[in-house]
């Protein structure tokens, strides 16, 4: 176990009012941004830096994983989701950490001062240490900042593929934009539930605004279709342009008997039809 330097910890404790105070005047900049004021700023490093005392006290500072490190790697975690949610960078978010190094350094060159040797190792361990904070709180952040952006790409999966009810019993699901793999499983997801909710009988693919069709594309609506014959229920597909006709001939694609429209309004007086509705122009 490689604890902290007895001789090293005792003078960070006996000037970490010195030391803090340094590292709060470093993030002066920090606070004119708006994103985090400097009341917050203070706060969090107040905090952090009583984690980070407890921690050396006690923890292999060759080890962060150890459970003296628990609570110290717990703030820079939370401290990392915050930051990913405010709009900072990773190198922002690290430099939390880093910024430490010059005022801790300068509190050990002038306690070692008559000790060269033994200033340069205290050094290294302090820079080790707080290297390894940086990159776990760096580590934490891209996670982070990953899962946020996973997130926001399934909400406008999900904006892109509103459900609509245009009649008893007949749903639409109008396609923009480029079909793949993950929209396919969002859309079928979000269409099969508006089935159960609704208790449609026919739904109605609206391809309109999909740019091209091609063997992949075709594919995905086959998926779709099937699933949504598996619920009981009916498929229509509208939005078939010449273009994209020419395109299925071409590709030899196979939709396997699903009807086709060339657009929407086609699509929904069939749909209206098979359900024993007919709409006339009043008198």
């Amino acid at each position: 176990m490689a604890a902290l330097d007895p001789r090293a910890r005792t003078l960070i404790e006996s000037r970490q009012a010195d030391i803090v105070d340094a590292w709060v005047a470093g993030f002066a900049h920090s606070a004119q941004d708006g994103r985090t004021s400097s009341r917050e700023l203070e706060a969090q490093v107040r905090e952090f830096w009583q984690l980070f005392l407890r921690a050396i006290a006690s923890g292999d500072t060759a080890d962060l994983q150890g459970g003296a490190w628990e609570e110290t790697r717990h703030f820079l975690e939370d401290l990392s989701r915050q930051r990913v949610l405010k709009g900072f960078s990773a190198a922002e978010t690290a430099t939390f950490v880093f910024s430490l190094k010059q005022p801790l350094f300068d509190v050990v060159e002038q306690g070692f001062a008559a000790e060269p040797q033994q200033m340069a190792a205290r050094l290294r361990e302090l820079s080790g240490l707080l290297d390894q904070l940086g990159l776990h709180t760096v580590k934490v952040f891209q996670k982070n900042r990953e899962d946020v952006i996973k997130r926001q790409q399934e909400e406008m999966l999900e904006l892109s593929t509103p459900v609509v009810k245009l009649w008893d019993g007949v749903l639409a699901l109008p396609m923009i934009g480029t079909l793949d793999s993950q929209r396919t499983q969002v859309v079928m997801e979000s269409l099969l539930q508006r089935i159960v909710e609704t208790g449609s009988e026919i739904a109605i693919i609206d391809i309109t605004g999909v740019p091209t069709v091609d063997t992949l594309v075709a594919q995905h609506l086959l998926k779709t279709v099937t699933a949504i014959r598996l619920m009981g229920a009916d498929a229509i597909i509208s939005g078939v342009r010449p273009q994209i006709a020419q395109t299925i001939v071409h590709l030899g694609l196979d939709l396997q008997g699903i009807v086709t429209k060339a657009n929407l309004a086609d699509a929904l007086a069939l749909a209206l039809k098979r359900t024993g509705v007919s709409v006339t122009k009043a008198a």
